[in-house]
């Protein structure tokens, strides 16, 4: 626990007259900010910061990306940490025991979910064709698919040596493809971890560096407190997030085995995982599905039923359950959570999409601590 001991010179008493970090904070002076005629100059200028800040965000994608990541699974690993020190292990050792347990998790899932998902890529270049096959026994009731109808039959009659050809150039290409994800995710797994080891072990360091830095004892304990509201707002919200999208897991993958699906985990694991993308995630977890389904039964009435079930589960999380368990100070704007995972997935991919509702999580958190920046709190929350 962080403490701070009032050692300042005499006359700490006479700090009223000064203006304190509590006082910077008031909506009359931010106000001051958008005083006086529009400079076309300063509009110029942070629009060039502001390109060049994307920029460098997007050059320098491999090394901002295992810092933010690092960094929230740290704030969701830090109560653990502060756990084990009550009970007297050091940040440390605590530190390195959660990252074993974290790594061997991620291993054994890995290793576990490889197999079937690596099955399923393969059955992927005949996908479309069984699907199209499967399709044209209802496509006589669907006049509107017409054109996408005859648009799959010019596909399918194809020859089949430029079939086998289009298949082995595809095959190569995506081999290529895996190998260069493969990698560049070994590469930042590992920085991730090594940063996460450092950032739990170091504890409160920074938050002490920062105390010492600021002069009074009023400023101190002011940024102790931010600190400590956005640092447990942050931890609550990630916890409910992350155990609301395991048991999603748990719960997809007993339906797909009551239902018949192979692979059931690998479907469990899916619905966990896309759900830290809200609404796009579940858009592409239930194509896949679908799909998948498709391949597995012959009647579509089965595949109804499975695309319904998954349905069905993503949709009482995202409407009922998590914005129950969060309630409306952690629960943001659909409009903004959009907006940020085109954002972030454009400019750092997969991972940046899975990153971009914490972003916004905590931007809001940072604004409900800092009173000039309430509004955009509000306006981020739903």
């Amino acid at each position: 626990m962080l403490e701070i001991n009032r050692k300042e010179t005499p006359g700490i008493e006479q700090e009223d007259s000064s203006p304190s970090l509590s006082s910077t904070f008031e909506a009359g002076n931010l106000s001051q900010l958008f005083q006086g005629p529009i400079n076309i100059r300063s509009i110029a200028l942070t629009g060039l910061f502001v390109y060049a800040s994307l920029m460098v965000m997007y050059v320098a994608k491999a090394i901002m990306l295992p810092v933010f990541v690092a960094l929230f699974l740290n704030l969701l690993l830090a109560p653990l940490v502060r756990g084990f020190e009550k009970i007297h292990i050091p940040a440390p050792f605590a530190a390195g025991g959660i990252l074993l347990v974290l790594i061997s998790t991620l291993m054994f899932g890995m290793v576990q979910l490889s197999s079937p998902a690596s099955l399923w890529l393969d059955r992927a270049p005949d996908a479309l064709q069984q699907v199209e096959h499967k399709i044209r026994t209802i496509k006589s009731s669907v006049l509107e698919m017409g054109e996408a109808t005859k648009a799959l039959e010019h596909m399918a009659g194809l020859s089949e040596s430029r079939k086998a050809q289009k298949i082995q150039v595809n095959t190569e290409s995506l081999g290529g493809q895996l190998i260069d994800w493969t990698t560049e995710f070994i590469l930042g797994l590992v920085s991730t971890m090594i940063l996460l080891y450092f950032f739990l072990a170091s504890g409160d360091l920074f938050l002490e560096k920062l105390v010492k830095v600021l002069p009074r004892f009023s400023d101190k304990r002011r940024a102790v407190e931010i600190v400590r509201g956005i640092e447990g707002n942050i931890s609550s919200y990630l916890v409910t997030v992350t155990s609301v999208n395991v048991g999603l897991a748990l719960v997809t993958s007993l339906a797909m085995y009551l239902l018949g699906m192979p692979n059931p985990y690998l479907w469990g694991a899916m619905a966990g995982i896309l759900n830290f993308i809200p609404y796009v995630g579940s858009i592409i977890g239930l194509g896949a599905v679908t799909l998948a389904a498709t391949l597995t039964f012959e009647h579509m009435n089965i595949v109804a039923v499975v695309s319904g079930t998954y349905l069905f589960l993503t949709a009482i999380e995202g409407s009922v359950i998590t914005p129950h368990l969060l309630g409306r100070n952690l629960t943001l704007n659909p409009v903004i959570i959009l907006v940020s995972v085109l954002f972030w997935g454009w400019l750092w991919g997969a991972v940046g999409a899975l990153l971009a509702v914490p972003f916004v999580a905590s931007l809001k958190m940072i604004c409900d601590q800092i009173e000039p920046l309430n509004s955009i709190g509000e306006f981020l929350s739903r």
